[in-house]
């Protein structure tokens, strides 16, 4: 007889603190008339300076939202591909992303993602490794809960190469 394991399936709660800090002096009195500074805060962590994006008159040199969406997306592919590999005897070296988005507005003042591209570009530790390595981002793509919990399509473009 099968041995078979029972695995518990939680919730995970999440909590963070965004508080707008660019009231300057009449608040909201008109769309001009005010910043779109946000301070993001998590407790045990630094600070997040975030704004809105530049067309839609925040500050350039914050994050916005959409940054951080596909920041969400970028990262967590890339911590779920690193366990996909290491279950799969992949020893990656390198990694790094150079993911894309497009959001569309939709004329009435609001808008969605239509798409993200993540753009894995990949090192493994020899090149025996290359095919385990590039089937790998599809369990990754599995497991991302972020991704997962998009309505759009998350696209992948990665490429593997070994050390030298």
């Amino acid at each position: 007889m099968a041995e078979t394991t029972s695995r518990t399936l939680g919730e995970h709660h999440y909590a963070l603190t965004s508080t707008w800090t660019g009231n300057t002096g009449t608040g909201t009195t008109g769309y001009r008339d005010y910043r779109r500074d946000v301070t993001i805060e998590v407790a045990g962590k630094p600070d997040l300076l975030a704004s809105s994006d530049k067309p839609f008159r925040g500050d350039p040199s914050r994050w916005n939202p959409e940054d951080l969406l596909l920041a969400s997306l970028s990262e967590c592919h890339l911590l779920s591909y690193l366990h996909a590999c290491v279950t799969a005897g992949v020893v990656v070296v390198s990694y790094r992303d150079q993911a894309t988005g497009m959001m569309r507005e939709d004329g009435g003042g609001g808008g969605a993602f239509v798409e993200v591209t993540l753009r894995p570009e990949v090192v493994v530790a020899e090149a025996s490794m290359i095919d385990a390595a590039e089937r790998a981002h599809a369990q990754a793509n599995q497991w991302c809960f972020i991704a997962n919990s998009m309505n759009f399509p998350v696209h992948h473009q990665a490429t593997v190469s070994a050390l030298a």
